[in-house]
């Protein structure tokens, strides 16, 4: 096969090609007494296991998988994809907690602000339903400074501060003094923060969820963020599934996998 070859089924260029085997990504090729490249349906395979771990793991991963292969580390080529695995059970934890925690405070938030009359027509209940949920953000106390923050939360001082080191919370300072204000977003982000440190979670995935709210714009809103959050976390899942099973066509004896313990690989690899 010719780089082209390769390049034309996956719809790359063959320069992309190329530097797929630059990088290891891809077996040596031989050449030809011209120099040309001779590519063998070894290369193929291992080009189909590498664009198919992209998705899964990300192009970085997919190229030390693919490296450590072809370099005869496939212990360390295993460990980064039980690595993404890991990653991605952890994503979906992170996710279980962060709706059970949003639903929390949504659901204590409205029950503070409902005032619909048992006599009101299914129109009217709607519409105040609707204005309960804005009256529940607003219903959220601050400014409070951050002694009053840490009272209501239960927390020490300190420990807001190390969650503002972490980028969890992000307080106005008052002028003049410098005094740390924390507004009713930031007392929202701080109640989620404590619900999910209480379930364990460390502080830079809670960071990113906090993140995940402030760009919803709040708990109401970020229901549909995190029903995408839980689609590309779906996909993912799928993703490793394809590359598994690419990957498994590629260390099978008859792809001439770069494995040693595989007999006949090597003299495949030659003669190719």
């Amino acid at each position: 096969m010719r780089p082209a070859d390769l390049a034309r089924e996956h719809g790359i260029s063959t320069q992309a090609v190329r530097n797929y085997e630059r990088d290891g990504f891809l077996p040596p090729a031989e050449r030809t007494p011209s120099g040309y490249r001779i590519y063998t349906e070894r290369h193929a395979a291992a080009l189909r296991a590498f664009l198919t771990l992209v998705p899964a793991f990300g192009h970085a991963t997919a190229g030390l998988v693919m490296a450590a292969l072809h370099t005869d580390r496939p212990d360390e080529a295993l460990t980064a994809v039980d690595r993404g695995h890991a990653q991605l059970l952890r994503d979906r934890e992170t996710l279980a907690a962060v709706r059970r925690a949003v639903d929390h405070l949504t659901s204590e938030h409205r029950t503070s602000g409902r005032q619909a009359s048992d006599h009101q027509t299914s129109e009217q209940q709607t519409s105040d339903h609707q204005s309960a949920r804005a009256d529940a953000r607003r219903s959220i106390p601050g400014p409070l400074s951050i002694g009053e923050l840490a009272h209501r939360l239960g927390l020490t001082p300190a420990t807001l501060r190390t969650w503002e080191t972490a980028g969890i919370l992000t307080p106005a300072r008052e002028r003049p003094g410098g005094r740390r204000l924390y507004h009713p977003d930031d007392t929202r982000d701080a109640e989620l923060a404590h619900l999910l440190r209480r379930g364990g979670y460390p502080l830079d995935h809670i960071a990113t969820v906090i993140r995940q709210v402030r760009t919803a714009g709040g708990t109401d809103s970020l229901a549909e963020a995190l029903d995408g959050w839980q689609r590309r976390l779906t996909a993912r899942g799928r993703a490793m599934l394809t590359a598994a099973a690419r990957l498994d066509a590629y260390l099978s004896p008859d792809q001439g996998a770069p494995d040693r313990n595989v007999p006949g690989t090597r003299r495949q690899s030659r003669s190719g």
